[in-house]
């Protein structure tokens, strides 16, 4: 079978599947199973595929088909600019966590020697990121999950900043208490157990579920999350988190007492990031930390 006939069989089973860009996706599937890129894929389109390639496409095509997210079927996804290998251990990196990034060296402008925790860290999408832009940082990341750890290690030895990056293993920032940082960032799970039904179906089904759910109301976190982060950050430090949709309100609540508070849209205009001082008293009791 010649490429582009292999292409256009898998954007058709797709396409009867009822995935969502059936061509993007068998175009995603073909790149990887081929080791090209588009460009290839077109200029090349008339090649005749071996056995083993079309096994392959047809093993990828079937998992795409079942629902498995193409991010899982290939083991990769790009994060600002980074090529990071994920698994079912961890939340599939999104184009929208990569506003806690920009909001971070928004705020750190050209401050050196910053001491900077990732809470959750999953993928090590945010670490990773952080220490590709911020060259003199010191990142610490905590999460919860060994499997998830594994993955997020892997990643900072593939792209040589695994001196960079400290990993703990930890719920939130326990065991942290003895540090004090510029910075706390987090894309905590945020979505409630009630509101599963809405719940993209790929995401319900295959990604981990304590990346997504936090609990019956989705605040469990936050609420866990912003007394620790007040504990540890130093006076002029900042708490980054990412929020999740219709949960602005709520999470400014817990807020309170905090200082210059911030609330970042993404290109859609939804609210998408919360960044805030650390309360007068608190600062006082951490200057000199």
């Amino acid at each position: 079978m010649q490429l582009k006939d292999a292409l256009q069989s898998g954007i058709t089973r797709l396409e009867a599947a009822h995935v969502g860009s059936p061509r993007l996706n068998a175009e995603t599937l073909l790149m990887f199973v081929l080791g090209c890129d588009r460009v290839h894929l077109y200029s090349h389109s008339e090649r005749a595929l071996t056995s083993e390639e079309l096994l392959g496409y047809d093993q990828a095509l079937a998992e795409r088909a079942q629902g498995v997210p193409a991010q899982y079927v290939t083991g990769h996804q790009e994060f600002w600019g980074l090529d990071l290998v994920v698994s079912p251990a961890v939340l599939i990196p999104r184009p929208e966590t990569e506003h806690v990034v920009e909001t971070v060296l928004e705020l750190a402008e050209s401050r050196s020697g910053l001491r900077i925790a990732d809470v959750g860290t999953g993928s090590g999408c945010i670490a990773l990121a952080l220490a590709k832009e911020l060259p003199n940082a010191d990142i610490y990341a905590t999460e919860v999950s060994e499997e998830a750890l594994e993955i997020a290690r892997a990643n900072t030895v593939r792209l040589q900043l695994d001196t960079r990056i400290h990993f703990h293993r930890a719920d939130l920032l326990a065991g942290r208490e003895e540090f004090t940082f510029d910075f706390v960032v987090s894309n905590p799970p945020y979505v409630a157990e009630s509101e599963a039904d809405s719940v993209e179906a790929q995401v319900r089904k295959f990604e981990p579920k304590a990346a997504v759910f936090s609990g019956p109301t989705g605040f469990e976190v936050y609420r866990r999350l912003i007394p620790q982060a007040e504990q540890v950050l130093r006076p002029e430090g900042w708490l980054v988190m990412e929020i999740g949709f219709r949960s602005r309100d709520q999470v400014v609540s817990l807020l309170k007492g905090w200082r210059d508070l911030r609330v970042i849209e993404d290109l859609q205009g939804i609210p998408r990031v919360i960044a805030a001082r650390p309360p007068t008293m608190q600062a006082e009791k951490t200057q000199g930390k």
